[in-house]
């Protein structure tokens, strides 16, 4: 008789792990509290018929370096979309820092920063392998691309502190590099946001950039999703777990077992949790909010400057000083006037996400946790700032504050949407200091979220990291991916 194994959430992790234990033979089966599958990985026409919006993340720059997906074959599996420019930066006076994937390109543009940009992205875009595996797992552990992990370290030190604003002279410069940091949501400088916008800002220049999937986010669940069913598994969708009390997941003695890709908090509710491992749960820090809203346009947006309108991606924000300010208002508890947007506009290069001659925009701000601000103004006031007559375009448009994300995604503690506050200490204790942090004191029962090593992103690495631990705890032997897909 086979081993049975419940995960509790079908995001890209939960969906990962799935997908792994159902290859591996056990009979998994997913439960889902939302009556659709993805997570943050859903597309749903939002505002009006025929756009189509991406409910949580757009743009998947780490998705085709992820080791589990490349294993996966996820490349192979859908229709990918790699644009030329990989982000964009618009300043006020119609000039803008473009993020070609072609380096030279986006180097020569920048003058006398040109050598500097260099320098600080080449090392690491050229040693991509060594730069996922020492950001891809855990740090807790010896990395097997010193070289790689020793520029990316120094970097972040420089970066991340007051000492890297002597590293660019030129505003294109400075706010390319700050537009990324800004994506760790977190007081400007930072180590860690450096550490994570280093990471996003060498994929820019690689061969795949910030792809992003034909038709949707949706697709990577959809293809998860079948790769499960075709090994025997199933999802439960409209199947809400707020407490693992009287939870039916087998028998642990036997080998059966339990995955939640969802908050830590959720093991709270198990009559058997240990005090102490409580207690780090219970310190975990969750960080500030994103609220979110998505726009059907009556055309492309006009950007002051052309080149902005070829980049999916968009940072909307101005200057390095004045993304600082923001976020650092964010982090004190404080919504700037003038925020910090993080925009993604698919329908540049994907005619399957609106209309003919229509454009939808993805866009969202940073705001405090459990914060019920409406982001609509805030968010088209910063468009509008850099594309004079967007508002004229807008046909339709819908918001979710960051109280309403809280309450769409329990994981989402406060509207937090990277599982846990994104510092240094909890890149270590994520979300407790173990050197197998997906094993939980509970016999069978494996966190599978971005509460663990390593992190939020679309990557599939945490489900795949508790899965394999999972495995090895009851098997008694390593399996590998090779294990698994051959």
């Amino acid at each position: 008789m086979a081993r049975m194994a419940t995960i509790v959430g079908s995001g890209p992790n939960g969906l990962t792990a799935a997908v792994a234990l159902a290859r591996a033979g056990y009979d998994v089966r997913v439960l889902e509290a939302a009556d659709g599958i993805g997570g943050a990985v859903r597309t749903a026409e939002l505002t009006l018929p025929g756009f189509r919006h991406d409910i949580g993340s757009a743009v998947h720059p780490a998705a085709l370096t992820s080791r589990f997906f490349q294993a996966f074959g996820l490349r192979e599996r859908l229709e990918w979309i790699v644009p030329d420019v990989s982000y964009a930066h618009p300043l006020d006076d119609g000039r803008a820092g473009i993020a070609w994937r072609d380096l030279a390109r986006t180097a020569d543009a920048l003058g006398r920063d040109a050598r500097a940009w260099r320098a600080v992205v080449r090392p690491l875009s050229t040693h991509m392998t060594g730069l996922v595996d020492f950001t891809g797992s855990q740090l807790l552990r010896m990395p097997r691309h010193p070289v790689t992990a020793t520029r990316f370290a120094l970097r972040m030190l420089e970066l991340g502190t007051r000492l890297g604003h002597r590293t660019f002279t030129t505003p294109e410069a400075d706010a390319l590099l700050t537009g990324v940091f800004a994506h760790g949501n977190t007081a400007l400088p930072s180590l860690a946001a450096a550490a994570s916008g280093l990471f996003l800002a060498a994929h820019a220049h690689t061969a795949t950039g910030w792809a992003y999937p034909r038709g949707g986010a949706q697709a990577i669940a959809d293809a998860l999703t079948a790769d499960l069913r075709a090994h025997g598994g199933v999802v439960e969708t409209g199947v809400e777990v707020v407490s693992l009390a009287g939870l039916d997941y087998g028998d642990p003695d036997a080998g059966d077992l339990l995955l939640l890709d969802t908050s830590p908090r959720l093991l709270l509710t198990h009559p058997g949790i240990p005090a102490r491992y409580a207690r780090s749960i219970r310190a975990y820090r969750y960080g500030s909010a994103a609220a979110k809203v998505d726009f059907a346009l009556d055309g492309p947006i006009p950007w002051a400057n052309a080149d902005v309108a070829r980049a999916p991606t968009v940072h909307l924000g101005g200057t390095r000083a004045e993304i600082e300010a923001a976020e650092t208002a964010v982090a004190s508890g404080r919504v700037p006037d003038r925020p910090y947007v993080l925009a993604a506009q698919p329908s540049v290069l994907d005619d399957t996400r609106a209309p003919a001659g229509k454009a939808v925009l993805w866009a969202y701000m940073h705001v405090p946790a459990g914060s019920t601000l409406d982001p609509t103004e805030h968010v088209t006031r910063q468009v509008e700032r850099f594309a004079p007559g967007f508002r004229d375009l807008i046909l339709a448009s819908t918001a979710m504050t960051a109280a309403e994300r809280a309450r769409f995604n329990p994981a989402s503690i406060g509207g937090d949407i990277f599982g846990g506050a994104f510092s240094v200490v909890q890149s270590i204790r994520r979300p407790v200091v173990s050197p197998v942090p997906w094993r939980t004191p509970l016999r069978g029962v494996y966190l599978a979220s971005a509460s663990t090593p390593p992190g939020p992103g679309v990557t599939g690495m945490p489900g795949w990291y508790a899965a394999r631990q999972a495995l090895a705890d009851n098997a008694g032997v390593g399996i590998e991916l090779e294990d698994l897909f051959g």
